[in-house]
């Protein structure tokens, strides 16, 4: 479809700055490449391609934030946003999608993303408030932890800020949106500190133009209905309940909870310590993402946050822990320092295996600290599981994938889950296909959760829709009940082009096959699609009624095959030239 001006949806302004000279400039993206790669994390890939083989740390490397049609708009689950950049931890493209109110503050100030190159010469921050960019000292809340950074800007409107991990060069260190939202996983944090940029606020109050409102309405009934009817988003133990932790029972009874470092995928304390076990503890209400009715976030009136699953799960049942304060407090400290929690929890798991210790509750909360500031063993975790088994000459002891570290759905029990680890572009990744959704909940259907049959083909469709989600920028978890038909609905209401649910899945395929190219530029290939020998070599759980055994690696390999044969690689999984010209990608 061949487009000539910016239609609705999108602002059509994008903010270059430039944290050395503290300029900052106004850039008009072409329209055309608004339709290929829509916002979010497709548009940020856009923009990063050009930069992909410099070092994460140099000045020219870019800090990309961007925002999606959809956002600032009624259109449902709508208020996320990207950021991405070349990841410290992997290597790799890094990248979150995340919530909280910054993507719609930054769309009503009037911008679709902004991209920071540069590095100032003082700690700084940016501060944006409708159309105007101003850059400030941050001096003062240097070394400050994300909650106290936090309210000290919250009077300015939206913001993002590092903790005292991105400033002493933790490799997962994270940026904390509002307060809680966690732009995690990839170490975006230490991107933000090697340009010395502390935080950035935003306030707008523009409105985001909607080509038609009326079939907007009609089309956001249609998804608020079926979401409405899933039982794993709003049912009696849905997520809108109990948050993501609603999967922790689930995860135990299907022998998938990584236990003692992987070495075990069931957990003996785990129906003590369930999202219902939290419930009646803390008493939690709902809070969520700008926009969204779903409200999975947690929190009582205290102020405590209920942990997320991944945390729930990696700082008790990966450590051994039984005690529920000691998974509350380390969820603060990580938020507070800036960490990210996954990847925390496993290089803690990685250190308790390669000393042979069992970490007691006080250890495990001194550790974390210890790590967010660089001090005594911290040294040595703050560089994540691989880099630091390495170090000790026990790689088998890390459990990761590219250098990241193993989100809480053990592979042995959803081999799905095998594979879309092994081939996520960001390292191990539960997000990038969520297969989660068919193996374990049967969204849209159920499939076979011990076989790879077919599931070379499932996997890559997955990817492509959630790349379509995270360029939107919408919720995933609104897809276990809608699916990209609903949202090209939604899509064509808001900018005014017809598309169909097809349409967008192929613009899924360019952004999926542009990261595939960014990260071969890099070096990354058929080496890296793989798992730790553990899954390979030892079963999860043995019971005489259960039983999760090792993967058969000569059926993951011929798994590994098959995607690359659907996803159009070559044989040792690098970008083709003949299908990226029929992707528009050269």
């Amino acid at each position: 479809m061949a487009v000539n001006r910016i239609p609705c949806g999108w602002c059509g302004k994008i903010a270059r700055i430039d944290l050395t000279s503290k300029q900052w400039t106004v850039e008009i993206p072409d329209p055309e490449t608004l339709m290929k790669f829509i916002g979010g994390r497709g548009l940020a890939g856009f923009y990063l391609r050009d930069h992909i083989t410099l070092n994460w740390d140099d000045p020219d490397m870019p800090l990309l934030l961007f925002t999606g049609p959809l956002v600032n708009t009624p259109s449902p689950t709508s208020g996320r946003m990207t950021i991405m950049s070349r990841s410290p931890l992997t290597g790799t493209i890094g990248d979150c999608s995340v919530g909280g109110s910054l993507g719609v503050q930054l769309k009503s100030a009037g911008f679709d993303g902004i991209i920071i190159t540069g590095k100032s010469d003082l700690p700084c921050g940016i501060e944006i408030e409708d159309h105007a960019i101003r850059f400030a000292s941050a001096e003062s809340v240097t070394g400050m932890s994300t909650s106290d950074a936090c309210r000290i800007f919250k009077p300015k409107g939206a913001v993002a800020v590092t903790g005292p991990a991105a400033e002493r060069g933790v490799l997962y260190s994270n940026v904390i949106i509002d307060g809680h939202y966690a732009a995690g996983r990839n170490g975006l944090g230490l991107v933000f500190a090697s340009k010395k940029l502390k935080y950035i606020t935003v306030r707008g109050t523009g409105k985001t133009g909607i080509y038609d409102s009326e079939e907007l309405r009609r089309a956001k009934e249609d998804i608020l209905r079926l979401v409405a009817a899933s039982p794993a988003i709003m049912g009696h133990f849905g997520i809108s309940r109990f948050g993501t932790g609603a999967l922790y029972d689930l995860m135990d009874a299907r022998c998938m909870m990584p236990t003692d470092n992987f070495r075990n995928s069931r957990f003996h304390c785990a129906s003590s310590m369930n999202a219902v076990a939290y419930a009646k503890q803390y008493h939690p209400v709902k809070t969520g993402c700008r926009g969204c009715h779903i409200r999975c976030k947690k929190k009582n009136r205290d102020g405590i946050h209920i942990p997320e699953f991944e945390t729930m799960s990696h700082f008790s049942a990966l450590l051994g822990n039984c005690d529920m304060k000691t998974v509350i407090e380390a969820n603060r400290i990580c938020n507070d320092l800036g960490m990210d929690t996954i990847s925390a929890a496993v290089t803690l798991a990685c250190y308790a295996e390669i000393t042979e210790k069992r970490l007691s509750p006080e250890q495990i909360l001194r550790l974390l600290s210890e790590t967010g500031t660089q001090k005594n063993p911290g040294r040595d975790l703050g560089v994540g599981a691989a880099r630091m088994a390495q170090q000790h000459n026990r790689p088998e002891f890390a459990m990761a994938v590219k250098r990241q570290e193993l989100p809480a759905y053990d592979p042995r029990g959803a081999y799905g889950m095998a594979l879309a680890y092994a081939v996520s572009t960001r390292g191990a990744c539960h997000l990038r296909a969520y297969p989660i959704s068919h193996e374990i909940l049967r969204k849209p259907v159920a499939t076979d959760r011990f076989s790879f049959e077919g599931k070379a083909r499932i996997i890559k469709i997955n990817e492509d829709v959630n790349a379509v989600v995270d360029s939107l920028t919408v919720c995933k978890f609104v897809f276990f009940a809608a699916t990209l038909e609903e949202y090209a609905r939604v899509f064509s209401a808001v900018t005014g082009l017809q598309v169909y649910g097809q349409d967008l899945l192929k613009t899924g395929e360019r952004i999926c096959y542009l990261e595939r190219m960014m990260n071969a530029q890099n070096g990354f290939g058929k080496a890296d699609d793989d798992l730790p020998s553990r899954f390979f070599e030892t079963p999860g759980y043995i019971s005489p009624t259960k039983k999760n055994d090792p993967i058969n690696r000569d059926r993951f390999m011929r798994a590994l095959a098959d995607y690359y044969t659907v996803r159009g690689l070559d044989e040792n999984g690098m970008p083709v030239l003949s299908r990226a010209k029929e992707l528009g990608l050269v």
